[in-house]
């Protein structure tokens, strides 16, 4: 069984190279140049931001990790190929029901995101016509809210 650890600085930038993978599998409204504005602000500032947790292969490698800050989902990624695989759901779970998680943004346009985390419990809450750091990239605010 898979657990999950903490993820160390001086894998950074194996994470963000997974970040980009996974950004170039599933933001296809992102061009080029978002991906390169974007990168190193993984890199530099957005890592060091959140509280990061990954699940690695049996040889170490990170195969999925997750941000969170203040109760809320930052980021999880996963790498293209293991889409699908369950990781993505163990990672959310874990944030939910250890970590106290009860909200995420998502991008609009991420259609196939809006929806893993719609079946993860999740509801729209709120709506932004852009994103953190300002682009034109609408987000779906979207909260676990209790019964």
């Amino acid at each position: 069984m898979k657990s999950i650890t903490p993820v160390l600085k001086s894998e950074y930038e194996a994470v963000t190279d997974l970040w980009e993978r996974s950004v170039r599998a599933t933001h296809h409204f992102l061009t080029e140049e978002n991906i390169r504005y974007f990168r190193p602000l993984i890199l530099n500032n957005y890592l060091d931001a959140v509280e990061l947790g990954c699940i690695r292969d049996h040889a170490g490698r990170i195969e999925a990790f997750m941000g969170i800050s203040d109760g809320k989902l930052e980021m999880l990624f996963v790498e293209p190929e293991l889409r699908g695989s369950g990781l993505g759901k163990m990672l959310v779970q874990h944030a939910v029901n250890k970590l106290g998680v009860t909200k995420v943004d998502v991008n609009e346009a991420n259609e196939q995101a809006v929806a893993f985390y719609k079946k993860m419990g999740f509801v729209q809450t709120g709506y932004s016509e852009l994103d953190g750091s300002g682009k034109p990239f609408p987000l779906i605010h979207m909260e676990i809210v209790a019964e």
